[in-house]
């Protein structure tokens, strides 16, 4: 039988304010355990909620900027549970009144193919703290730093249909987020969060299968091996005559499974009822409207922009629009150097590949964008060769200076003096009477690669230095 794979992903992202969404307390990542939660967090007994309006903007930002329905009027609920990280024994959430209605969100997929995800909804709601067993031996130590932490829970409709999909899907998402500046998106650091729905279905069938979620999984490259691990499990269990069972299940990214963690809970199991502390939020349209007015240029209309303004193909245009940092990096280059198309080369293939080499983001370039142009000046003006322009590079990454400081302390200059490469050229060929004669009696696809014979003699001698467009021109005038 033939399968089709059905997900929806619930993503969980914290929003980038200064304090909690119901307290001052401080959500700075990586502080000493249990000193950023206040009496607020812990649930002590008197304590009252305010809400954060910094919260609401990130959220209502995110909503325009996917083209949603803003809720004017939201209502917060408290969700019941019991865990150890949640001090109350309630969250603050939102449910059938959010912030954020439906939108649409588009995707590219690696064929240059586009679709459309419904978004089900956006709501705010608080983090909970973190419960830690590595040092505890046989025991749970609680973390509640991050209790009341803002999140944004971005809901999709179950329309994604494969690992790519869904990985495109959140890396766009991670895109928009940035974009917007509403969280940095810090995937290893819990910033940005994943539950995934996934059920199967006979192909041709309308009516969905039973749904497993496998809950919290932090990296792109997680979503997929755990995706495509269950869909694996799924499909054995269906194609062996048995019956999926609704329940959360846990990613162990170690054994390349997912195991079940508990049945899965419905609506009616957490008691949702409105939170008594808070007031419903009413937002005035012409806040909102004030809003829309601040949004940016979006990545699709940025990528859309570099395609028409610098004549960059649609993949070109997709890599250097993936983030906001790395477009105004090439922006500034191209600018600078006046040369679009190459800047958008030197970027994607020797900024970026040593980021990643590094494990770097663009944020923390040993190599300014300023230095980069720098450099492609060089190559511009002759002055250096592209493949000593590496060279180069490479010396400014270790921290060598900019361009024109290494290439005067290594001597690189580009050889353009027409004497003296003449002279190179002469010599090479009175060197070489065979393979002179062999060009001379050779048909001309033969005698294109006879001629990176002799350019490559010269480079030999003048130690790479040699201008390659005036010797491809000397030897044209001289091997007749």
């Amino acid at each position: 039988m033939q399968w089709e794979t059905v997900i929806g992903l619930e993503v969980h992202l914290q929003l980038a304010t200064q304090s909690k969404i119901f307290s001052g307390a401080a959500t700075q990542f990586g502080a000493e355990p249990n000193t950023q939660a206040c009496a607020v967090d812990l649930g002590m007994p008197g304590m009252l909620p305010v809400l954060n309006e910094e919260a609401v903007r990130c959220a209502v930002l995110f909503g325009l900027g996917i083209g949603a329905e803003i809720g004017l009027r939201s209502v917060f609920d408290r969700k019941n549970y019991f865990y150890p990280d949640l001090p109350k024994g309630y969250q603050v959430s939102q449910f059938e009144a959010p912030i954020v209605g439906k939108g649409e969100f588009e995707i590219t997929l690696s064929d240059g193919s586009s679709k459309r995800i419904g978004i089900t909804r956006a709501h705010l709601e608080e983090d909970a703290g973190k419960s830690l067993h590595e040092d505890f031996h046989g025991m749970s130590g609680i973390d509640l730093n991050r209790a009341g932490t803002p999140l944004l829970e971005i809901v999709s409709e179950p329309d994604i249909r494969s690992a790519e999909e869904a990985v495109a899907y959140l890396k766009t998402l991670h895109s928009l987020v940035t974009y917007l500046d509403i969280s940095d998106g810090d995937m290893s650091q819990g910033s940005m969060r994943c539950d995934i729905n996934i059920s199967l279905r006979p192909v041709g069938q309308e009516e969905f299968g039973t749904r497993a979620e496998i809950k919290n999984v932090n990296s792109f490259r997680f979503v997929e091996k755990a995706i495509h691990h269950e869909v694996e499990r799924q499909m054995d269990i269906l194609e062996d005559g048995g019956s999926v069972v609704q329940e959360t299940r846990l990613y162990d990214a170690d054994r390349d499974e997912t195991r079940s963690m508990r049945s899965k809970e419905v609506a009616n199991d957490y008691r949702y009822f409105p939170e008594p502390d808070l007031l419903p939020v009413v937002l005035d349209e012409a806040w909102v409207q004030s809003l829309r007015e601040t949004l940016p240029e979006l990545p699709v209309e940025k990528r859309q922009r570099f395609e028409s303004q610098y004549g960059l193909s649609t993949y070109d245009a997709s890599v250097l629009t993936d983030s906001r940092a790395l477009a105004d990096y090439f922006e500034t280059v191209a600018a600078d150097c006046g040369d679009a198309k190459i800047a958008a080369n030197w970027v994607q293939v020797e900024l970026l590949g040593q980021l990643n080499k590094s494990e770097l983001d663009i944020a923390n370039s040993p190599v300014s964008a300023e230095q980069l142009s720098g450099l492609i000046k060089r190559i511009l003006d002759d002055s250096i060769s592209g493949k000593i322009g590496k060279q180069v590079f490479e010396a400014m990454w270790n921290g060598e200076g900019d361009a024109d400081q290494v290439i005067e302390a290594r001597g690189l200059k580009q050889v353009s003096d027409t004497g003296a490469l003449e002279a190179m050229v002469d010599q090479v060929i009175a060197d070489n009477p065979d393979q002179v004669a062999q060009y001379l009696a050779a048909d001309d696809g033969k005698r294109k690669k006879l001629v990176g014979f002799f350019v490559g003699q010269i480079m030999k001698a003048s130690k790479g230095q040699a201008n390659p467009r005036m010797v491809n021109e000397l030897l044209a005038r001289k091997l007749v």
